[in-house]
């Protein structure tokens, strides 16, 4: 009796860990999405996002900063006195995007340089103090990890369908200087899909930002609403 009970236990335990597993990653990548949803980190997002290049290295940054703050945080959530907690977050915060910058500065200095002043003001970026505060605080290390991943990666892939798009339409080019990134490997992967008299240069200017920004935003919308008719 006893081993069937322990049996039923683990398979509603494993339910529940699939469960969440699931749900983070439907919220972060789409139901609230950071950058869709909450509409946090729209400076780096409307400023960085003018190539594809740009806005993956950033949109790495930010998944490695969220990661080493969540996993942080919920290591240490037992022990922070809470009186002082916000400001132990912001020092881990800046902590992670000082060593960021340095590897960046150390191994890719024309991405970095590139990236400017958005690099370092990942730390003001207001989706990974909340994220810290609202969930790794008050998680296991495993689900905050993934929590991280879920978050990062849903803010990432809107910032690299935003460069993308913002490139297509300003520069006629997709993955322009991918080698910055990707070494010499990617030097080749620059694809001109439009020539330079048809391209858009407000598309690479913060006005442009906004209105594919607000475009997204209502596709967003119109999926969401499709899927409730389906449903």
């Amino acid at each position: 009796m006893s081993n069937a009970v322990d049996v039923g236990d683990a398979k509603t335990s494993s339910v529940k860990v699939i469960s969440t597993t699931g749900q983070l990653w439907r919220q972060g990548l789409w139901q609230d999405n950071p950058a869709l949803i909450k509409l946090l980190g729209l400076c780096p997002l409307l400023a960085v996002s003018n190539t594809a290049t740009n806005a993956l290295a950033l949109g790495i940054a930010t998944t490695l900063t969220l990661l080493v703050t969540n996993v942080s945080v919920s290591l240490l959530r037992n022990y922070l006195i809470h009186a002082i907690r916000l400001p132990i977050y912001v020092l881990i915060i800046a902590s992670s995007v000082t060593g960021i910058e340095l590897l960046m500065q150390a191994w890719l200095p024309a991405l970095h340089a590139s990236l400017g002043i958005f690099l370092p003001l990942i730390v003001t970026n207001c989706l990974i103090i909340g994220r810290a505060e609202a969930f790794a605080s008050r998680q296991r290390v495993g689900v905050a990890t993934l929590d991280a991943l879920a978050m990062g990666i849903g803010f990432s892939w809107v910032l690299i369908c935003l460069g993308a798009i913002r490139e297509v339409i300003g520069q006629g080019t997709l993955f322009n200087d991918a080698q910055l990134l990707l070494g010499e490997v990617a030097s080749s992967w620059s694809v001109r899909l439009l020539s330079a008299e048809h391209t858009i240069l407000i598309a690479l200017l913060p006005p442009g930002a906004f209105l594919i920004l607000g475009l997204l935003l209502a596709l967003k919308n119109i999926i969401d609403k499709q899927f409730q008719k389906d449903d």
